[in-house]
């Protein structure tokens, strides 16, 4: 959500922002609306004013003014109760409307209509050679009796899996060597519920655009969250945080559920795009300052390739463009895993600095050092989310018997094995 005097003073930025990042928004259209909420405040305040003039006339009053004086004034008073609700009506259309304005985004970012012109800015590690056909990840899985997914989707549905023996172990060893790694950098481990309400997915902004990818409950009127960013995005509203409080840094652990609307036909084999998966989430609370913004999210990017580095993945990071980069964020990078059998990289992780958009929809606030108050700035990046790395992870280390050698920095996590299948 941008500052409503911003939009007013900055009408062509954000027209431009909505153009560059694809929101069906149109901005004359709250404009409009925002006009029609100040008439009608106006109104209110003018009644408000003359009700407190005509109840100052009131004592005053002879006994034979007095009626009509108190007439008069339950009539004021019965119009400013009557616009009560219109205002609120009007308000609550323009806070609708306020919800789907997108951030601007940074002038760095790259100008873009889809994920065909992210940018690619660093490649790193070197890619697996096999003197034999690989594997792809759905063969070593069936060959080493290591998921299943066949009679687990006729119980839990389509897009299901079940993981089996070392592969259990496995995803959760990745897991555990990621808690680790972000616990020695400052960050405060928090498990996640998976249920969360409405409010908690306006306020990371899931909602409403993204409403098709949430399962919902409604016996409960609770949401099924996709990555831990929504819940830890709500911990501290309505609070009013110290300047000393910040940074403020959670690494949250949750179960992640997603819809995966208009997907159906695209990557639906093993374990690419499940509707259920576990999530270590990096999530940051920063003060409001372009440079600290700056700061932490290039040490979130970096505490991402340590993880996918320790895991001897070959990887790229791209610079994600404005048509792909969702409306909150002012500047995005994605993390991609190579993947052998498709030889192509696939996203793995996905940085963003979303400013005080997220802050301003969930009234995330600080009083800094000065005494003034202000939102905060807020930033995340996967740490490791499984299964989807999985796959990378047994395709790039896989043996010609169908074994899977584990990388060195893994092993203390598996008990200590340097091999599995």
């Amino acid at each position: 959500m941008l500052d409503l005097k911003f939009i007013r003073e900055n009408p062509d930025a954000v027209k431009k922002a909505i153009v560059q990042k694809k929101v069906g928004l149109d901005l004359d259209e709250l404009l409009a609306q925002d006009q029609v909420v100040l008439k009608l405040k106006q109104q209110a305040q003018e009644l408000q004013e003359k009700r407190n003039a005509h109840s100052k006339k009131i004592p005053k009053a002879t006994n034979e003014e007095r009626p009509a004086l108190i007439e008069e004034g339950r009539k004021i008073g019965s119009d400013l109760d009557a616009m009560k609700p219109m205002l609120n009506e009007e308000e609550e259309k323009l806070k609708q409307l306020l919800y789907l304005v997108p951030m601007i985004p940074s002038p760095e970012a790259p100008i873009g209509k889809d994920d065909s012109e992210n940018v690619e800015v660093k490649k790193a590690g070197k890619l697996p050679e096999f003197s034999y056909k690989p594997l792809d990840h759905v063969e070593l899985l069936d060959k080493n009796n290591w998921a299943e997914f066949e009679k687990v989707a006729t119980v839990c549905g389509s897009r299901s899996y079940s993981l089996r023996n070392e592969m259990v172990l496995l995803e959760m060893a990745v897991h555990r060597m990621a808690l680790d790694i972000l616990q020695k950098k400052g960050f405060t481990l928090a498990s996640f519920p998976a249920m969360v309400r409405e409010h908690a997915l306006y306020g990371s902004g899931h909602f409403p655009a993204g409403r098709d990818q949430v399962y919902y409950l409604p016996e409960q009127d609770l949401y099924l969250s996709g990555t831990a960013e929504v819940q830890a995005n709500s911990l501290h509203t309505g609070e009013m945080l110290d300047e000393k409080q910040l940074p403020i840094l959670y690494a949250g652990y949750s179960p992640c559920f997603r819809s995966e609307a208009g997907s159906y036909g695209k990557d639906v084999r093993g374990l690419i795009r499940v509707h259920q998966f576990m999530k270590v989430e990096q999530y940051i609370l920063c003060k409001n300052d372009e440079e600290e913004s700056k700061k932490w999210h290039k040490k979130l990017l970096e505490t991402s390739e340590e993880i996918v580095n320790a895991l001897e993945l070959p990887y790229r990071i791209v610079e994600v463009c404005t048509g792909d980069m969702g409306a909150g964020k002012v500047r995005m990078y994605d993390v991609e895993c190579w993947v052998p059998s498709e030889e192509k990289y696939r996203e793995t992780h996905s940085c963003s600095s979303l400013h005080d958009w997220q802050a301003r929809r969930s009234n995330l606030r600080y009083r800094n050092n000065e005494g003034k108050v202000e939102y905060v700035h807020t930033l995340n990046n996967t740490a490791v989310a499984t299964p989807r790395i999985l796959v990378s992870l047994i395709e790039c280390h896989q043996n010609e018997d169908g074994s899977v050698t584990i990388p060195k920095a893994l092993q203390p996590y598996m008990g200590g094995v340097s091999k599995i299948g």
